[in-house]
């Protein structure tokens, strides 16, 4: 009993039977040692006694209760009970997410508009009370604008072909705002690199500014090596948060405490979104994007409880102010990739081939692609760019890439110019041909002229006479007489060729013609 406030505490039998034993003990003159009980506390008890008029004996009809209520007229004062007319928890709440505020500066606008009220042990004491009831993610101290919380859902949607009914299942990517838990939701069919970005791209569209400070989880597509002291983002990834003026803090490995706000944004992005989409049966990745916006839309526009306001109003009232403005492009997603430059002076990019200035033959240089330009870097500098290419022509070579004697239409011969490109010529190539045979030379004649310049034949070239090492001279000159017949005149025809063992004569006569044959190609347009 000793040190309690009994007025604002409810008493239970115990209680009662200490005042008892109190008021029995003045009546028997007992020394309050032989009580067993403080003897401040026996004092407390005689002196509400005497302030109420109770006596001893007491009357036959006085109660428990009753003698509780005349000795302790706030008995039934539950615990914890307030004696002052409190703040308004919620709005101190989102005050508190605002830069640079703390609990003290708050205290001290309370007390100075109230000096009567709370001290500040008891402020922070009822304060933390009313977090406690707040949800998992408004309990986090995240102060406003500085972080977005980005992952992917582990529940998928499925969508179904329209035409085949074959399902699909696609993944959902969600983005929750630290101090007003925004979120932001979107269906992409993997969780690779380019939907990644591009879900991101959209994500800074969606909320019209940028925070300080994005919080993956350790997802491959952007974070190539989890460390918790020098994790390794990729380039590509890395790239996008320049263009946002951004930084990346991934969570740590097992510490789901670094991302507990995007976790119970996902958990309540699954029951609020998927939960409620589950009967649906969507037909195309926009059509599930667009009855996700608007469940998204009414989730954020939904009131929370205890706070009285909603997670957009909160977005504009105290996190959209402090965020960045967002740069006047959106970001374009473009791979990297490492590439060593041809004889040809090309660099090979998705099936395509792009020229770069011909001093750069077999040096290794890095390759930027997005769905608009090919460039090139080398040590750091760019040394060509390239429109893209998704059909027609195979190759894209610039004029001033190519060497002098190159552009006059020219063939230098082989040794009399110490340019890295002088060691391949057409008359190397055909040379060497011309070794296995008459057909095999009429071959490379042919593979050559058919690109505007015979460089852009170098490949395929090498790759023919390559095919041949293994084999005799006599089946290379009907595998070469063959192909210039059906024209067969890619490497990979050629392969087939001779895969296939199609290489035999379609009529007895063949084996004749082959000098015809070579020599009509020597008089033809075809010859170099």
């Amino acid at each position: 009993m000793e040190g309690r406030d009994a007025d604002s505490e409810a008493f239970d039998a115990a209680d009662t039977a200490v005042a008892g034993v109190a008021l029995r003990c003045r009546g028997k003159h007992t020394g309050d040692r032989e009580l067993g009980i403080a003897p401040s506390t026996v004092r407390e008890y005689l002196a509400r006694a005497t302030a109420a008029g109770v006596g001893w004996p007491l009357a036959a009809d006085i109660t428990d209760e009753s003698l509780m209520a005349r000795l302790f007229v706030n008995a039934g004062v539950r615990a914890g009970a307030r004696f002052h007319a409190e703040p308004d928890w919620a709005a101190l709440v989102l005050e508190l997410k605002r830069p640079a505020v703390n609990l003290l500066i708050l205290w001290d606008e309370y007390r100075a508009a109230h000096p009567d009220r709370y001290a500040y042990s008891r402020f922070c004491q009822l304060f933390r009370e009313f977090e406690r009831r707040l949800s998992p993610t408004m309990r986090q101290q995240h102060v406003a604008g500085h972080k977005l919380f980005v992952d992917y859902s582990g529940k998928r949607v499925p969508i179904a072909d329209p035409l085949t009914g074959v399902v699909r299942m696609a993944e959902i990517f969600v983005a929750v705002l630290g101090a007003s838990s925004c979120t932001y939701a979107e269906a992409t069919w993997t969780q690779t690199l380019p939907d990644w970005i591009g879900a991101h791209v959209r994500m800074f569209r969606f909320y019209g500014a940028a925070p300080r400070l994005l919080v993956p989880d350790n997802l491959k597509s952007g974070i190539n090596k989890a460390s918790f002291y020098d994790p390794e983002v990729n380039r590509s990834y890395a790239a996008m948060a320049a263009h946002y003026n951004v930084g990346i803090l991934p969570a740590r490995p097992r510490r789901p405490r670094d991302k507990a706000a995007v976790e119970a944004g996902v958990r309540f992005a699954q029951s609020y979104i998927i939960g409620r989409l589950r009967n649906i049966t969507f037909f195309s990745l926009a059509e599930c994007n667009a009855a996700i916006a608007a469940a998204v839309e009414r989730m954020n526009g939904r009131e929370m409880r205890r706070l009285g306001t909603n997670r957009r109003q909160l977005f504009e009232a105290i996190e959209r102010p402090v965020m960045q403005e967002l740069p006047q492009d959106d970001f374009e997603y473009a791979e990297w990739h490492l590439a060593r430059i041809g004889i040809d002076y090309h660099v090979e990019i998705k099936g395509f081939l792009y020229s770069v200035p011909h001093a750069l033959i077999r040096e290794q240089v890095d390759t930027r692609i997005t769905a608009r330009t090919i460039e090139v870097f080398h040590r750091g500098k760019r040394v060509a760019a390239h429109a893209r290419r998704y059909g027609g022509p195979r190759h894209g070579t610039q004029p001033e890439h190519m060497p002098s004697a190159h552009r006059r239409g020219a063939c230098p011969r082989a040794g009399l110019r110490p340019d890295p490109w002088a060691e391949w010529t057409p008359e190397r190539m055909q040379r060497q041909a011309r070794g296995i045979g008459p057909n095999t030379e009429a071959l490379i004649i042919v593979v050559l002229a058919r690109r505007p310049h015979p460089e852009q034949s170098f490949r395929t070239c090498l790759g023919v006479l390559r095919l041949f090492r293994g084999i005799d001279a006599a089946r290379a000159e009907r595998i070469s007489q063959r192909a210039v017949e059906i024209g067969a005149l890619s490497y990979a025809s050629v392969a087939s060729i001779l895969k296939h063992r199609l290489d035999r004569p379609a009529s007895p006569q063949a084996a004749d013609d082959t000098p015809l044959l070579h020599d009509n190609i020597r008089g033809s347009r075809y010859y170099h």
